[in-house]
C-alpha cells in the first residue's frame, strides 16, 4: 500500500510486546490480590508479584529508552497532521512518565510502609532506603492507585489510537511495531 514498511528496530519492538505483557501482569496481580485473605500466603504471593514485574517494567524501560533514543522512530506513511501529531507524542510522553513514575511510587510505598522487599525465590530483603513513615505511605498509596487507575485509560487510548491508525487512517503506525 505504502511501500515497504520501515519499522521499529527488532529491539524495541520485542521490548514493547514484552512490557505489553508485564504490565497486563501488573494490574492482573493487583486487581486479583482480592481473591485472597488479608495476611494470607497467597495475598502476600500476588502483591509480591505485582512488585517485582512493576521492577521488571522499570528496568525495561530505561533500556527501551536508551534504544529510543540511539535508533528513534520511523516515519508515519502518511505523515500525521499537527492536530493528530501533538496528541500523539503527548500520549507517549504520558505513558513513559507513568512507566517510570509508578515503580518507583510502589518501591517508595512499600519502603514507607515497612514493608520487607524480598528477592524473588530467596529470603534476600533489599533493604529500605526510607524509614518507615505511615502517614506517607498511605499517600503515596493512594497516589500510585490513582495513577493506575488512570492509566487504564490511557492505555486504553494507545490501544484504540493504534486500531484507528491500521483500520480507518490505514497508516504504517502499527505495522511499524509489529
Amino acid at each position: 500500500m505504502f511501500g515497504k514498511v520501515r519499522r521499529y528496530t527488532p529491539g524495541l519492538r520485542r521490548l514493547h510486546w514484552l512490557m505489553a505483557v508485564l504490565i497486563l501482569l501488573v494490574y492482573v496481580a493487583i486487581e486479583q490480590r482480592g481473591l485472597f485473605q488479608r495476611g494470607s500466603p497467597e495475598r502476600a504471593a500476588m502483591m509480591q508479584t505485582h512488585f517485582w514485574l512493576g521492577l521488571s517494567v522499570f528496568v525495561l524501560v530505561a533500556w527501551r529508552l536508551a534504544l529510543r533514543v540511539r535508533h528513534g522512530a520511523p516515519p508515519i506513511h502518511p505523515a500525521l497532521p499537527l492536530w493528530q501529531a501533538l496528541p500523539a507524542g503527548l500520549l507517549h510522553l504520558l505513558l513513559y512518565a507513568f512507566l517510570i513514575a509508578m515503580p518507583v511510587l510502589g518501591l517508595l510505598t512499600a519502603w514507607t510502609d515497612g514493608k520487607v522487599l524480598y528477592v524473588p525465590f530467596s529470603q534476600i530483603a533489599l533493604p529500605a532506603l526510607m524509614a518507615p513513615d505511615p502517614a506517607l505511605a498511605e499517600r503515596l498509596e493512594d497516589l500510585h492507585g490513582s495513577i493506575g487507575e488512570f492509566f487504564y485509560w490511557v492505555i486504553g487510548l494507545h490501544v484504540v489510537a493504534a486500531l484507528y491508525h491500521h483500520y480507518v487512517r490505514r497508516d504504517d503506525t502499527l505495522r511499524r511495531m509489529l
